[in-house]
């Protein structure tokens, strides 16, 4: 029997469709590192975030609003606006951050089997917008190359950036820093799309900062060495995500006097529109 054209175009939708519902939820990126995952074309992604730190006396709390726009399908672009809310042993601050721009491209796709490949270039630039008491009072910039790997249970994920800081009116600028991410993930139970999906995941993070420079002098309470283990969760349900994981540092070497870290701490909640 012979199926006519318009039965075969049907036939050929729905195969395509129960294709993409069988699909695991892709497009994750770790939770502390960089990955190069961008938005789809005329995408819009809307991501409120809490951030908390705590390093001795030292206690900060950031609120932010991240919007991210897909210009093409390789190449994303967006706004990061926080709020601070930070502590110094009894002295207290808070109010509007620096705000943020950052771009994302992806200069490399490969797809195969249940897998996807790529490789991605960032940059963000974080202006002297801020409220006196808590910006930084110059404009800071970070760089970035990432490469991820992402399959139906396996995740991996590795990323090098680099902070350039500025200096400020009253001369100070903040060492530069160098920051290295090597990320593992995991999906324990194969979901199709309409499902809820959990990918578990596993970071070590590391900076490298140099030292503080005022008038051009180097700080000696200021720059060093931190690596972190970081375990993380990325669940998501369709066009909703939720990220959320915890810094532990397991190696230091600050200069001088200063104040370790005790843990990082971060929650996210992503929306693709």
């Amino acid at each position: 029997m012979r199926l006519k054209s318009r039965h075969l175009n049907h036939i050929a939708i729905f195969v395509l469709f129960g294709k993409l519902v069988s699909m695991p939820a892709m497009a994750h990126d770790p939770v502390f590192g960089l990955g190069p995952h961008v938005l789809f074309k005329g995408g819009v992604e809307i991501a409120p975030e809490v951030k908390q730190v705590k390093a001795g006396d030292k206690d900060k709390t950031e609120l932010a609003l991240e919007l991210t726009y897909g210009l093409t399908g390789d190449w994303a672009a967006g706004i990061d606006i926080p709020y601070i809310d930070q502590s110094n042993g009894s002295n207290s601050a808070s109010g509007q951050g620096d705000l943020s721009v950052f771009t994302k491209y992806r200069f490399w796709r490969d797809d195969g089997p249940g897998l996807q490949q790529s490789m991605a270039v960032a940059l963000q630039i974080e202006t002297d917008t801020g409220d006196d008491a808590v910006n930084s009072g110059s404009t800071d910039g970070v760089l970035g190359l990432t490469y991820g790997y992402e399959g139906r249970k396996w995740y991996r994920w590795a990323a090098a950036r680099y902070r350039f800081n500025g200096e400020n009116d009253a001369g100070a600028q903040q060492g530069d820093k160098l920051l290295l991410d090597l990320v593992g993930g995991i999906r324990m139970k194969r979901t199709g799309y309409l499902e809820p999906d959990t990918v578990w995941i596993l970071e070590l993070n590391g900076e490298s900062t140099q030292n503080t420079q005022l008038n051009g002098l180097d700080q000696l309470n200021s720059g060093g060495t931190e690596w972190f283990v970081s375990p993380g969760i990325f669940w998501t349900k369709r066009n909703f995500a939720v990220k959320a994981g915890i810094q532990v540092p397991v190696a230091s070497n600050l200069n001088g006097n200063q104040q370790e870290t005790d843990y990082r701490a971060k929650l996210v909640l992503e929306w693709h529109l």
